[in-house]
């Protein structure tokens, strides 16, 4: 408890009866006069009320009052109380030992609470140094439980995690008081229970609840939960950002890992693959060959022709993931480019049909060919690997608001509304294109990329009312110093 009234019963009326009797003894026996012995009763009582409460100093001061009157005020050994003396006595005793009774309980409440507060910020301080000096890769709802029961002497701690719907628990809380902890935070709300020493709080980050904690066993809890659950919630947020920080580090290193890998695979198929095409276009070159022969020849100068394409298109894939885009902008006929852009793929996926319109396409547009041609090709593979095979792919030319367009549809699945943002994202896969194909998730990151490198963008087009079309739109920005008009083509 914080405040104290100092010794209880009747232990203050005993103890000052005993000085006040071997007061009486004493000046009786010196044959002192009234005034005299009134001033030392008056002492007796005043330190005796140091400690004790009202009731026991009024009971002192009567008890003084009939010493006073029976032994030293005339006529001695008869009690006179209507005597003026007792009167003044007894209004000097009684207001003395009241005031001094009522100014030390005042005293001892202020000093127990000064003793309380400071106990609880040894406590609050002993949490943090828990906190701080603890691995935040291991610190989890169980191991802050078990500090904060620690470090206040609880009977138990619970966590309710939302994410997992997981109650987590230290010591051994009623079960109810676990149901009460997670009812808490569904209804979003905190309880204080200082007759049951009970605190059940939100645990708040950037204004959105992560949790709930309930302490069963804290005293004042309406004082203290705030400043343990504030310690709480940093514990966990430091937890949270050096997890993150870590995994960050991690998946640096691996890139770093996997960029020297491709480099090297990339360098090691380049002279294999070099040596066949020069060997499949001089064994054609260097005598006349049956049709078969022939045939299977040109057949492994065309894969081997495509390997090396998809090889050194990984590679700079993989090198835009990693270093920034610094594109080199030139003006070029934006119909062409994208033209042959479309049929260099085409020679790569004869199987496949691939239809250009041209009709509104813009004259010009100012572009890094090599870099657009990356991203329009992973907008062709990404329309092939996930439409069905005897569905033509279709790319579309259009110029609006200052940009070059090229839109690539396909017929496919609908990509679930909460995928179409996350699909732009660094190694996302949505569900459905880790059934249909593999793939590393970082076409449609880099492609953005690119788009944004030439002032441009890559969206996710709504979806039709055939609800069966898939179109992602790439624009880079048109060449204001050439004509903005459409061409014409044959």
């Amino acid at each position: 408890m914080i405040g104290q009234n100092g010794p209880a019963g009747w232990t203050p009326v005993l103890r000052g009866a005993l000085v006040l009797a071997a007061v009486t003894a004493v000046a009786f026996r010196v044959h002192l006069n009234s005034a005299a012995v009134a001033c030392f009763y008056l002492i007796v009582i005043v330190v005796n009320c140091l400690d004790c409460g009202p009731w026991s100093a009024a009971a002192l001061s009567l008890l003084a009052v009939g010493c006073l009157d029976y032994f030293f005020i005339d006529p001695v050994f008869a009690f006179t109380v209507a005597d003026p003396v007792d009167i003044a006595a007894l209004g000097a005793f009684l207001t003395s030992s009241l005031v001094v009774s009522r100014l030390a309980s005042r005293a001892r409440q202020a000093a127990g609470r000064a003793r309380w507060e400071r106990r609880n910020l040894e406590r609050l301080y002993e949490l943090a140094q828990r906190l701080i000096s603890l691995d935040p890769l291991s610190l989890d709802p169980p191991v802050l439980l078990n500090a904060v029961r620690q470090a206040f002497e609880l009977e138990s701690a619970v966590f309710f995690d939302p994410v997992s719907a997981h109650i987590y628990t230290a010591g051994n809380p009623p079960a109810e008081f676990a149901d009460r902890t997670r009812d808490a935070y569904i209804a979003s709300r905190d309880l204080d229970d200082a007759g049951q020493r009970v605190a059940i709080r939100q645990l708040r980050l950037a204004g959105k609840s992560i949790g709930a904690i309930g302490l069963l066993g804290l005293e004042q809890p309406d004082r203290v939960a705030g400043p343990v659950v504030a310690l709480a919630v940093a514990g966990l947020e430091r937890a949270r950002t050096v997890r993150a920080e870590t995994r960050a580090s991690a998946e640096a290193q691996s890139e770093a890992l996997r960029t020297a890998v491709l480099d090297a695979l990339a360098h090691e198929f380049k002279t294999p693959l070099a040596t066949i095409l020069t060997a499949a276009g001089g064994l054609r070159e260097a005598a006349p060959l049956p049709f078969e022969q022939a045939e299977l020849a040109e057949i492994v100068e065309a894969e081997a022709s495509r390997l090396s394409d998809l090889s050194g298109r990984v590679l700079r894939l993989a090198r835009l993931d990693r270093d920034q885009v610094q594109p080199r902008l030139e003006p070029a006929n934006f119909a062409d480019f994208v033209q042959s852009v479309v049929e260099r793929y085409a020679r790569m996926a004869p199987q496949r049909e691939i239809r250009v319109d041209c009709a509104a396409a813009p004259a010009y547009a100012s572009l890094d060919e090599s870099l657009y041609a990356l991203a329009l090709t992973q907008l062709l593979d990404n329309a092939c690997r996930y439409s069905p095979r005897d569905s033509p792919v279709e790319v579309k030319l259009e110029a609006r608001d200052g940009f070059a367009d090229a839109v690539v549809s396909n017929r496919g699945n609908p990509i679930p509304s909460m995928e179409r943002d996350r699909i732009f994202e660094r190694f996302y896969r949505g569900a459905d294109s880790q059934a249909v194909t593999h793939g590393t998730g970082l076409g449609l990151y880099v492609a953005r990329k690119i788009a944004r490198a030439h002032g441009g963008r890559l969206d996710l087009e709504p979806e039709s009312s055939s609800a069966c079309r898939i179109a992602f739109r790439l624009s880079v920005r048109l060449d204001t110093n050439r004509s903005p008009h459409a061409a014409t083509h044959a």
